[in-house]
């Protein structure tokens, strides 16, 4: 698997902001790229820490939007989840549980450490239906759309780099190491089957 044959999935929390910053550049890119929330829901911001707006998967990313104008505009324009939202509406129609879907990957990305076990956790509870490979690698992003954004462009890099490789199984340790050394972060890399 060479190129940009590369079936690519990022999965970062309930907000999904670090994980749709990143399908968007690496969609942009060329990429066949999907990505997921790893909660029950979706929990964006409210007007306070402790009082969240909670969104089921089926809750489209225009409803979302339209709720929120509904309920404070100025809110949730200065906090940038509108801007949020916005974006995500133009990639798909709504959010998507990694839990809920069976496609094989070739590579899924994880931006923190808790989602990365959740998903080599969920792996290891299905059944494999021809064993193949999926390398989960996992670079810690913090939430925030600064680093959204950086983290983005970061998995880009990574996910180039692993796509020009013509023996990824084999030469996936080697990569990594470079990518740590290069920008200074660090990686969890597994392997599980599907």
């Amino acid at each position: 698997m060479t190129g940009r044959d590369l079936r690519l999935a990022v999965v970062c929390s309930s907000n999904q902001n670090r994980s749709m910053e990143a399908h968007q550049v690496l969609n942009k890119k060329g990429f066949n790229v999907r990505s997921f929330g790893s909660g029950n829901c979706v929990k964006l911001p409210g007007p306070s820490f402790d009082k969240p707006n909670i969104y089921d998967f089926n809750t489209t990313y225009d409803q979302m939007y339209t709720d929120l104008i509904n309920k404070d505009k100025t809110l949730y324009t200065q906090n940038g989840i509108l801007h949020m939202l916005d974006r995500n509406r133009r990639i798909k129609q709504k959010p998507e549980r990694f839990h809920d879907c069976f496609d094989k990957f070739d590579v899924i990305f994880t931006c923190e450490e808790r989602v990365y076990d959740q998903v080599i956790e969920e792996l290891a509870a299905r059944i494999p239906t021809d064993n193949s490979k999926v390398h989960v690698i996992n670079i810690d992003i913090q939430d925030n759309h600064e680093e959204a954004t950086i983290g983005a462009f970061l998995i880009l890099e990574l996910a180039q780099l692993l796509s020009q490789s013509d023996d990824l199984d084999n030469d996936i340790d080697e990569l990594l190491q470079d990518f740590e050394a290069k920008s200074e972060r660090s990686l969890l890399h597994s392997i599980a089957f599907q």
